[in-house]
């Protein structure tokens, strides 16, 4: 399966980018295509123009180069962080720019904060927004915190909370792969409705 792991932090010290490359390397350990998306790499501009509200071929490259990995994409995977109570800037910023290009695809959610609330209330949040854009979020979630004690600089999990990320990954895993498998089955045999 190709999933994208999306990841949205733009702090100097980001924290966070350990759990995404964690969830990049344990999907690319499954046999999976596992792709990181850090926004700040990726580099979009404030939302301004929706991909889809550019004529064909004018959009930034970024953006373009961007649109077709989420097209042929067949799962997805949010790594938030909770900036009051609420999600990353960056990470929504990237979403907005598209909508179309993320239908049909199941998603699933993995929040992260320096505190024991692990990201709670930016993971809850989520979950209401990407139906929204057309994804199905998968039941299972992952939350992390606090992510130093959780994962080191290598994005190695550690200590006791390590342990808890390595076996609620199994699980997250199976149940984002069995619905992104059941979505590209039901898309080769019938065309979406929309």
């Amino acid at each position: 399966m190709r999933i994208l792991i999306l990841y949205g932090s733009y702090r100097a010290d980001r924290l966070g980018i350990r759990l995404a490359r964690f969830l990049t390397d344990r999907f690319a350990a499954l046999g999976d295509d596992a792709t990181l998306v850090d926004a700040k790499a990726v580099g979009l501009p404030m939302l301004d123009r929706m991909y889809k509200e550019h004529d064909k071929g004018s959009a930034p490259p970024a953006m373009e180069a961007l649109a077709e990995r989420i097209r042929t994409a067949d799962a997805f995977v949010f790594v938030t962080g909770e900036y009051n109570w609420g999600p990353q800037p960056g990470l929504k910023n990237l979403t907005d720019h598209f909508l179309e290009e993320w239908f049909w695809r199941p998603a699933a959610i993995a929040s992260y904060s320096a505190g024991r609330l692990a990201g709670a209330r930016a993971n809850s949040i989520w979950h209401a927004i990407l139906p929204e854009m057309g994804m199905p979020v998968i039941p299972s979630t992952l939350t992390v915190g606090p992510i130093a004690a959780t994962l080191d600089a290598d994005a190695q999990p550690t200590g006791d909370a390590g342990g808890s990320l390595e076996r609620a990954f199994a699980r997250f895993a199976r149940d984002l792969l069995w619905w992104a498998q059941a979505a590209a089955t039901r898309r080769a045999t019938n065309a979406p409705p929309y």
